[in-house]
């Protein structure tokens, strides 16, 4: 099922083959229409005002969840009546399982930069590669006070860990399925270093058994990274939560007085990634702007104004800037990293990790 979706899925995609001319493009895009972007971020208005001055264009960004941003772009695609032009998501597997395989979005690589773009990033094209870190309080903590991810299982932090409940938000469910599917054995080799001994579980894998203990340990369960920034980093605190949280809430340290430190030391991994991809809508009227607006964001310039909340450009000749806030770029090699080559099987067991953390989650 999977190897069929993913050819469907690059069948309609525009090719990084053709010639790349910018000047011919941006004459293109003159003779067309605005475009529409969505983003699930507000950076896009920013991204989309500055391309618009960039090149005389009319460009309007637009921030929409995900979840809207699916349903949006079917439903136009469907009516003939597209409102996004592209669409930047960071549902991957559902992009995957739902956009590209039924055509309501296409895949464009620049030729100019397929050589700056790793290969397995591509088709679809991801624009950048965002992470969500664990993070302790550092007023309360001299250094992270977490060396290993088992300990997290334990009496002393029961009630104490706080994520975004993985009920509402894919992405969590998808690094489940990720864990399981890629980090299994790094999983299990943390247990025997903590424990000291191999792990014996009735559960399927190491990855499983983990996300058990974890969701048995009480931990607080959010609606959103704000909440566990506030519950990790707030100042005057004796005990703080130890929360995983997205790597752009590390801007409260600066704009709210926040204490978050990422815990850089942390067994096996720092925290985890996922992927935002670069569509344009199939329908489009101005695919021109669509795909020049696409080419825009690969470049420094055009997805710098992500680059400050800690997200990474895929483009590799794109350093991040000194200043980003979490200090991501120098844990970058310390973080589990997401492959949308199993996207589609994430994405098909959503509900069976949400039924496996919603039966073993305890408050």
């Amino acid at each position: 099922m999977a190897a069929g979706l993913l050819a469907s899925a690059s069948a309609g995609a525009l090719r990084a083959e053709e010639a790349f001319d910018l000047d011919a493009l941006v004459a293109a895009a003159k003779a067309e229409k605005p475009i529409n972007i969505y983003d699930s971020t507000g950076k896009i208005v920013e991204m989309a005002e500055n391309f618009s001055a960039k090149y005389g264009l009319k460009a309007t960004g637009m921030k929409v969840s995900a979840n809207s941003q699916l349903e949006m772009i079917i439903r136009e695609s469907q009516s003939s009546n597209v409102q996004g032009d592209v669409v930047l998501i960071t549902d991957a597997p559902a992009a995957l399982a739902q956009l590209l395989p039924e055509g309501f979005v296409e895949n464009y690589l620049p030729a100019d930069m397929a050589a700056k773009i790793p290969a397995d990033l591509q088709d679809p094209l991801a624009i950048s590669t965002n992470a969500n870190v664990w993070a302790y309080n550092t007023e309360a903590y001299d250094k992270c006070p977490v060396s290993n991810i088992w300990e997290l299982t334990e009496p002393k932090w029961k009630g104490k860990v706080a994520l975004v409940d993985p009920l509402t938000k894919g992405s969590y469910t998808d690094w489940f399925n990720q864990l399981e599917t890629h980090g299994n054995d790094q999983v299990a080799a943390a247990y025997k270093a903590h424990f000291g001994k191999d792990i014996k579980t009735t559960e399927k894998s190491a990855a499983a058994a983990w996300i058990k203990a974890l969701a048995q340990n009480a931990p607080l369960a959010t609606d959103g990274d704000d909440p566990i920034s506030e519950a990790v980093g707030v100042a005057g605190q004796k005990e703080p939560f130890f929360g995983l949280l997205s790597s752009a809430k590390f801007r409260d340290n600066e704009d709210k007085g926040y204490k978050l430190g990422i815990c850089a030391d942390l067994k096996p991994w720092v925290g985890w990634t996922y992927i935002k991809l670069g569509l344009i809508a199939s329908k489009t009227q101005s695919p021109n702007t669509a795909k020049l607006f696409v080419h825009y964001i690969l470049t420094e310039e055009g997805i710098a104004p992500q680059m400050k909340d800690g997200k990474v450009p895929t483009n590799t000749d794109i350093k991040m800037p000194e200043n980003e806030p979490s200090g991501l770029a120098k844990i970058s090699d310390r973080l589990f990293g997401y492959s949308s080559a199993t996207g589609l099987d994430d994405f098909d067991r959503r509900e069976e990790w949400q039924d496996f953390w919603r039966v073993n989650y305890s408050k």
